[in-house]
C-alpha cells in the first residue's frame, strides 16, 4: 500500500509495517477440510475458489455477498477487468454453485451490484435462492457526470434459501424527526415522541434508503479500499437477519467491515480476503472494536436519519 501524506485530522485506518507483521501471523489460509469452530472469528487470506473447497457444509446464518462489480478497478495488488454481462453472470452463477453448500437451510444472502448489471444479477440469483426484494441504497459520494444522469446509488439483493427464514423489523426501524407532530383529541403524541432535540417517529424500514455515510477521512471506520461498504449499512442487514451469536460470513471481505460490525453486534464471523494488506488491516479494526462498539448512525436501538443523531447527542451532552 502507498504511503499517502494525510492531514492531521485524517482518521483514516492504516497500517505500519510493524504491525502488518504482528496481524499477518493472525490470517488463516487453508489446505484441508476445516471444522467450523476452525474458522469462526477468523479472516482467512486467500482465494476464493480455493478457500470454498475446504470450508464445511450448513454452517453460515447470513451471507453478504460483495463481489467486484462488473467494471475496471484496482485493490491494492490485485485489479478486476469487465467482461461482458454474459461472462460477468457466468462467473456470479460459478460462485453461487460452489458457496451454497456453507449455507445453513434458514440461511439469508445479502447480494450486491451495480446498475448496469443488477438485472443479470437478479436472473442468477433466482437459479440458486428466493429472491425477496431489492434494496437501493443513496451512495451520496457518485460523480457527477455532463452527460449522464450522477450515478450515487447501488443495489442489495435480498434473498433465502428457503421459506424458513428469520427477519426482525424491530431491529431495523428508522428514527425520524417529525416536521408536523400531530396530536390527538386529548392532547397526546400521535405515534411520535418528543426527546432532546426534538419530535421523533419510529418507521418502518423501507428497500429505499438514503439514510447512509459513505465512510470519509475524518470518521473513524474510514480506510483506503477503494469500495469500502459503511458500518451502519452492514449493521441494518446484520440486525436484520440474524441473531446474537448466529454465523455471518462475507467472501470478498475486503477491509473487513462486515466482520467488525458482526463483532460489534455479538454475531460470529468468518471473512475471506485475497489481498493480504486488507486481510491484516480487518485484524487491526478488529482489535479496535474491542475498544469501541459504536456504529455511526446507530444509537440507543435504532437508526438514526442522516445528520439527526449528531444534533441529538449535542443536547444530551
Amino acid at each position: 500500500m502507498i504511503d499517502k501524506k494525510r492531514a492531521p485530522r485524517n482518521r483514516t485506518i492504516v497500517l505500519t509495517d510493524q504491525e502488518s507483521v504482528k496481524y499477518e501471523k493472525k490470517l488463516l489460509q487453508l489446505g484441508r477440510k476445516v471444522n467450523p469452530g476452525d474458522i469462526i472469528d477468523r479472516t482467512i487470506n486467500q482465494d476464493i475458489f480455493t478457500a470454498l473447497k475446504y470450508l464445511p457444509d450448513n454452517f453460515v446464518d447470513l451471507l453478504f455477498f460483495d463481489p467486484p462489480y462488473n467494471i475496471d478497478k484496482s485493490f491494492n495488488t490485485m485489479r478486476f477487468n469487465k467482461r461482458s454481462i454474459e461472462e460477468y453472470s457466468i462467473w456470479i452463477d460459478k460462485l453461487l454453485v460452489k458457496i451454497k453448500k456453507v449455507l445453513k437451510t434458514t440461511a439469508t444472502v445479502y447480494f450486491c451490484s451495480d446498475w448496469h448489471s443488477s438485472v443479470s444479477v437478479y436472473q442468477v440469483l433466482s437459479k440458486h435462492f428466493r429472491v425477496r426484494n431489492r434494496i437501493t441504497w443513496e451512495r451520496e459520494k457518485g460523480r457527477g457526470s455532463k452527460k449522464n444522469w450522477k450515478n450515487n446509488s447501488e443495489d442489495i439483493w435480498f434473498c433465502t434459501v428457503s421459506d424458513e427464514y428469520h427477519f426482525n423489523v424491530d431491529e431495523v426501524k428508522l428514527k425520524k424527526q417529525v416536521i408536523a407532530p400531530y396530536r390527538d383529541d386529548n392532547g397526546n403524541p400521535k405515534d411520535w415522541s418528543e426527546e432532546e432535540g426534538g419530535c421523533f417517529r419510529l418507521t418502518f424500514p423501507s428497500n429505499i434508503w438514503t439514510d447512509i455515510s459513505i465512510p470519509f477521512w475524518s470518521m473513524p471506520e474510514n480506510t483506503d479500499h477503494p469500495t469500502q461498504k459503511p458500518e451502519k449499512l452492514l449493521a441494518k442487514l446484520i440486525l436484520a437477519s440474524s441473531r446474537p451469536g448466529e454465523i455471518v460470513f462475507d467472501p470478498f471481505s475486503g477491509s473487513g467491515t462486515t466482520s467488525v460490525v458482526a463483532k460489534k453486534l455479538d454475531r460470529k464471523y468468518l471473512g475471506i480476503e485475497i489481498d493480504r494488506y486488507y486481510a491484516c488491516l480487518t485484524e487491526k479494526r478488529l482489535e479496535l472494536a474491542d475498544r469501541d462498539k459504536s456504529i455511526q448512525g446507530y444509537f440507543e436501538g435504532a437508526f438514526w436519519e442522516r445528520n439527526t443523531l449528531s444534533k441529538r447527542l449535542k443536547n444530551i451532552g
